[in-house]
């Protein structure tokens, strides 16, 4: 039995839905015992102590102004985010305006390195935005809903700021909102302690590869997270010595392919902790600093998309028109999950889940909100 599914049996039951069931590949952990420190009203009220903190806390670090953000986009322009291009939007026309198709954001990656240059933000500003969107696609399990919500962030750099050194200081702030967050938490809520370590540990996803060679990337994330208790997993998208990568990455925001030191690739990655109450790694966040010209052309050609270069957002991307970015997305039920040792995401929002696991749920003392 592997280390994950070990924890996984320790902390509580493994849950399945039947067989005839469409989301056969789902699993539910159910963890036995469950805690009930929070009636639903007190979730809510955590929730909002959690946003308020976070989303200041955030703005002030990183120097970022919010701006308003849409729920939909054009259809054909390249702006909307095909994560790892077999996820398909949800979309519609609209009568009244020629018939265009528009599509739900599935997150805002692009659309916000737009917003820099549309609002003249400059070197050392940038912008964050509440990101709503919907992803019909995604296996629901306990981290996962066809809602996500999230704070969306991209801010300007120079070219000189474009290396490991630069993302690793941006990395150490975010996680240091994500460390004091914790304390403001622990200190309102006194059944919560504070467990994150004080730095976060990066660690790249070839070096993940060479330490735990036969586990998968899933158990070599929940190894690392557990050994660490906060880690930045560096380098996702490009391929690793079995000729796949870590994860899938689109290839037209996340730099994954420029050389960086010891002859790896890739500036970005995802920001990891361990979670206590599902016993497993739970990622906060995915961020990098943006492709320039030369990396957006590179991984085109490495995911077979050249085509893609005449889509509006690639056209100003590849004339000069799009200033050079860092930005990411931190998740928000994600933090409110975490903060307040939720077991399940649908503890902290609002969505639609399959019969069997609302059932399962509830026979367990998880309240999924509707």
């Amino acid at each position: 039995m592997n280390d994950a599914l070990e924890i996984q049996e320790m902390v509580g039951l493994i849950a399945q839905p039947a067989a005839d069931s469409p989301l056969v590949a789902s699993k539910l952990i159910l963890p036995r015992p469950y805690p009930a420190l929070f009636s639903p009203l007190e979730v809510e009220e955590g929730i909002k102590f959690v946003k308020d903190h976070f989303e200041r806390e955030l703005a002030a670090t990183l120097n970022l102004r919010r701006v308003t953000a849409p729920l939909f986009v054009a259809a054909g322009t390249g702006i909307n985010d095909h994560l790892n291009g077999i996820e398909v939007p949800v979309s519609f026309q609209v009568p009244d305006a020629q018939g265009v198709e528009a599509e739900i954001v599935q997150s805002l990656a692009k659309w916000k390195r737009m917003a820099l240059a549309r609002y003249g933000f400059v070197h050392g500003e940038g912008l964050y935005t509440d990101m709503n969107a919907i992803r019909p696609d995604e296996v629901l399990d306990n981290l996962h809903s066809i809602y996500v919500d999230q704070w969306d962030w991209e801010r300007v750099l120079v070219s000189e700021e474009r290396n490991l050194v630069f993302l690793r200081e941006i990395v150490r702030c975010i996680y240091q909102v994500v460390f004091d967050v914790e304390r403001l938490v622990a200190a309102r809520y006194p059944l919560i302690p504070a467990l994150l370590p004080p730095e976060i540990a990066f660690v790249h996803s070839e070096e993940l590869e060479e330490r735990y060679p036969n586990l998968s990337r899933k158990q070599r994330e929940d190894a690392i997270a557990r050994e660490k208790g906060a880690v930045f997993l560096v380098g996702i998208g490009s391929a690793l010595r079995d000729g796949l990568p870590h994860d899938g990455r689109a290839p037209d925001y996340d730099d994954w392919s420029t050389p960086t030191n010891g002859g790896r690739r890739g500036l970005n990655g995802d920001l990891i902790v361990w979670n206590p109450v599902l016993g497993m790694a739970f990622e906060l966040s995915s961020m990098g600093i943006r492709v320039d010209r030369d990396a957006l052309l590179t991984q085109l050609t490495l995911r077979g998309c050249e085509e893609d270069r005449a889509l509006l957002f690639h056209r100003l991307l590849l004339e000069g028109r799009l200033p050079l970015s860092i930005g990411g997305g931190i998740g928000q039920s994600r933090l409110c999950m975490y903060y307040l040792r939720r077991a399940h995401i649908g503890e902290v929002q609002a969505s639609l889940w399959p019969n069997w696991m609302m059932e399962a749920c509830q026979a367990n003392g998880i309240t999924l909100l509707q």
